[in-house]
C-alpha cells in the first residue's frame, strides 16, 4: 500500500450553464491538474459540493476522477455522511472502484461524543480495506478531532491519515507526538506551517487553481528543507490562499478557473457566485500571478 505525501488537490465539481453535472470538464481538470505536478486529487469533499450531489452524481464524480487519473496519482474520495451506515456505503463504493483511499468528515450534525466517534471511524475501517484520511474542520463539522481523539483514532488500523484545518498549527505537533507513526498529519488550511511542524502532506483549497507551485512549495519545504525558498513562494501565493480560505472557497476557486479559462461553472445554491468587488479581486489575482489554465 502506498504512502500518501505531498500536495492534493481537495477538487471543485464542474457544473454546465444550467447546473448539471459537467464531466467533461471534470476530466479536463484531472489531466490539468495532473500535467501541473500535484500529487494527488480528493473529489467531493467540502469544495466539490458533495452535500449537493445526487447519489448518482457523487457516483459519476468518483468514477470519473479516478478513470481518468488511471492511476497517475492517488484518488481519494470523500466518504462522509451523517450515518454511519452511509458512510460504510460509500466507503465501500469507493473501494470498489479502485479509489486509493477515502476522506471522511465526522457527523456534522449530531454532535456526536468521543466513543461515538471512535465507534462511527472503526465501523467504517472494519468494512474496508482502504486507508482513511479522518478530516478534522471544527469550523463546519461541530465537532473538533483534538489530538487525543486522534490518538485514540489512531489505534483503529486503516484509521492513519489527517486532513487538519484548524488554524492552530500545533496540531501538528502534538499530533505526532502522541500518535508516532499510526498518523500522518496533512495540513487543510495551513500547508506551509504545518510542512514546518513536519506534516507529510496538504489538502489544499488553492491547488485547484495554482496546481504547480503548492506542489512545489511541499517539495522545498518538506522533501528539501529549503525552508526560506519555501516561504518566500509561500509569501508570493498567499492572496490566493487567504482569498479561497474563506466562506467563498468554493465560488472563488470556481471564479478564478472560469478567469483563468476554464469555465467550471456556478455554484450551487445556497450557494452562490461571487458578489461583483470579489469577482474583480478574483480577476485580479488571476493577472497578478499569471494564473492560466493550460500548458
Amino acid at each position: 500500500m502506498q504512502a500518501f505525501r505531498g500536495t492534493y488537490t481537495v477538487m471543485v465539481t464542474p457544473f454546465t450553464a444550467d447546473g448539471a453535472l459537467d464531466l467533461p470538464t471534470l476530466r479536463r481538470l484531472v489531466d490539468w491538474q495532473i500535467g501541473q505536478g500535484i500529487h494527488g486529487l480528493i473529489p467531493l469533499g467540502s469544495t466539490g459540493e458533495f452535500l449537493s450531489l445526487s447519489d448518482d452524481e457523487h457516483l459519476a464524480v468518483a468514477e470519473t476522477v479516478i478513470q481518468q487519473a488511471a492511476g497517475r496519482v492517488p484518488v481519494l474520495i470523500g466518504t462522509g455522511a451523517e450515518d454511519t451506515r452511509e458512510a460504510v456505503r460509500l466507503s465501500r463504493r469507493a473501494e470498489s472502484l479502485k479509489a486509493d483511499g477515502v476522506m471522511i468528515i465526522p457527523p456534522f450534525y449530531c454532535t456526536p461524543t468521543e466513543d461515538e466517534l471512535y465507534h462511527h471511524y472503526k465501523t467504517i475501517g472494519d468494512a474496508i480495506g482502504l486507508p482513511i484520511m479522518i478530516y478534522n474542520n471544527p469550523a463546519t463539522a461541530n465537532v473538533d478531532l483534538t489530538p487525543p481523539v486522534v490518538a485514540r483514532l489512531a489505534a483503529i488500523d486503516n484509521c492513519r491519515y489527517i486532513k487538519e484545518s484548524t488554524l492552530e498549527v500545533t496540531r501538528v505537533r502534538d499530533i505526532l507526538r502522541l500518535c508516532g507513526d499510526r498518523m500522518t498529519v496533512f495540513g487543510g488550511i495551513l500547508g506551509f506551517e504545518s510542512f514546518v511542524e513536519g506534516a507529510a502532506g496538504w489538502v489544499a483549497v488553492a491547488a485547484n487553481v495554482a496546481p504547480r507551485p503548492l506542489a512545489r512549495l511541499f517539495t522545498l519545504v518538506a522533501n528539501e528543507a529549503r525552508v526560506t525558498e519555501g516561504r518566500a513562494l509561500y509569501l508570493r501565493y498567499l492572496r490566493l490562499i487567504e482569498f479561497v480560505g474563506g466562506q467563498y472557497y468554493v465560488a472563488g476557486s470556481k471564479a478564478l478557473l472560469r478567469h483563468m479559462g476554464l469555465d467550471v461553472g456556478e455554484p450551487r445554491p445556497p450557494r452562490l457566485p461571487l458578489p461583483a468587488n470579489r469577482n474583480e479581486m478574483a480577476q485580479a489575482i488571476v493577472r497578478d500571478l499569471d494564473l492560466a489554465y493550460g500548458p
